[in-house]
This record gives structure tokens, C-alpha cells and sequence, in this order.
């Protein structure tokens, strides 16, 4: 008998005031919903879910955080600064991902930016994927012209893979795909 896989933790005390924990869907609503409608703008140009935002997907999306937990697809985290809540962090496995590939997404209110806590909470993510059973590459895309968030990998060490078209859905996307990467060690 396998196993089941080594989970996440849920709940990354990191330095500074910044924790990141599982999401509590009902408890986490009011709050997330506000962090989300005070950073439209911000995440507009590269977040095409933010044209579909509203209470009803703000609400879907977490109520689907503890089953996607479950089975493995995703580990999505609440980035918590002095106390407050302040963006979101993940790790994701798509189906069309390579056996051992995860990727780590993030994102924050434009209040939190600039002071690292997104390079915080992505090593964070990362360290959580390399964690899991059979997982040997961690990637971060993103869409080239979002230098910001192209930042983050470089910071954190990732090797600069691959451009790929990808269709632009957000306003400021391109129609590409920046690829960043990192091997587990010893890999």
C-alpha cells in the first residue's frame, strides 16, 4: 500500500509579522473579498479572474480551498501581514504539468508590496512543494511585461526557462509566458 502524500503544512509561521495559513472559507470570506476589491486595479492587468470577480467567486473559490487541499491539486495560503490579510500563495499542479512539476503563484494587495513579502511567501511555497512526494521542479510563469512579478523567481535563484505563447486573457498580457524554474536539491 503507497503512502498517502506528505501534506503541506498548514499554517508557516515566516519572519516579521508575515504567517501564511490554509484559508478558512467562511471565516476568511469578509475579509478576502474587501483585500480582493481594494487590489482590482492592481491585479487587473494580469489576473484574468479579476473580470469575474464578485462575492459569488470570491465565495466559489473558497469553498473549494479545503477539498482541493485533500487531494493534492492545490495548497492555497492566505498571506497574513500583522495580522491582516493580505494577498494569497499557492502551489498548484496542473494535469499538463511534467510527473514532479508544481507551480507556486502569489499574489498581494498593493499596500503589502515592496517590502519582500512576496519573495517571502514564494520561498515559502516553494519549500512546501519540494515536500511533496515525487515533486523535483518548482516553476513560477508569468507574463514577461509583468517585471514585478518576474522579480520574485530571480531573487529566489530560479534558472530563466523557456518563453511560450500563451493567450492573452488579462488586459496588460502579451501572449506570452515567461517559464522560471528551480530543481530540489540534489536533483
Amino acid at each position: 500500500m503507497t503512502p498517502p502524500p506528505a501534506l503541506p503544512q498548514p499554517v508557516l509561521t515566516l519572519d516579521d509579522g508575515l504567517t501564511l495559513r490554509a484559508f478558512d472559507a467562511e471565516a476568511d470570506l469578509p475579509e478576502f473579498f474587501q483585500v480582493i476589491e481594494e487590489s482590482l486595479d492592481h491585479l487587473r492587468p494580469w489576473m484574468p479572474w479579476v473580470a469575474e470577480h464578485g462575492l459569488d467567486s470570491t465565495t466559489r473559490f473558497l469553498a473549494g480551498r479545503a477539498e482541493r487541499w485533500a487531494s493534492g491539486e492545490e495548497y492555497s495560503y492566505a498571506i497574513v501581514l500583522d495580522g491582516a490579510l493580505v494577498g494569497s500563495c499557492g502551489v498548484i499542479r496542473y494535469a499538463d504539468a511534467p510527473a514532479g512539476t508544481r507551480e507556486v503563484g502569489y499574489w498581494l494587495h498593493p499596500a503589502a508590496t515592496g517590502r519582500g513579502v512576496a519573495t517571502r511567501a514564494a520561498r515559502a511555497m516553494v519549500e512546501q512543494a519540494f515536500r511533496l512526494p515525487g515533486v523535483d521542479r518548482v516553476e513560477i510563469h508569468h507574463d514577461p511585461a509583468n517585471v514585478t512579478s518576474g522579480a520574485v523567481p530571480a531573487r529566489l535563484g530560479f534558472t530563466r526557462g523557456n518563453r511560450h505563447p500563451s493567450e492573452a486573457v488579462a488586459p496588460a498580457e502579451t501572449g506570452e509566458m515567461q517559464v522560471w524554474y528551480l530543481l530540489a536539491p540534489g536533483s
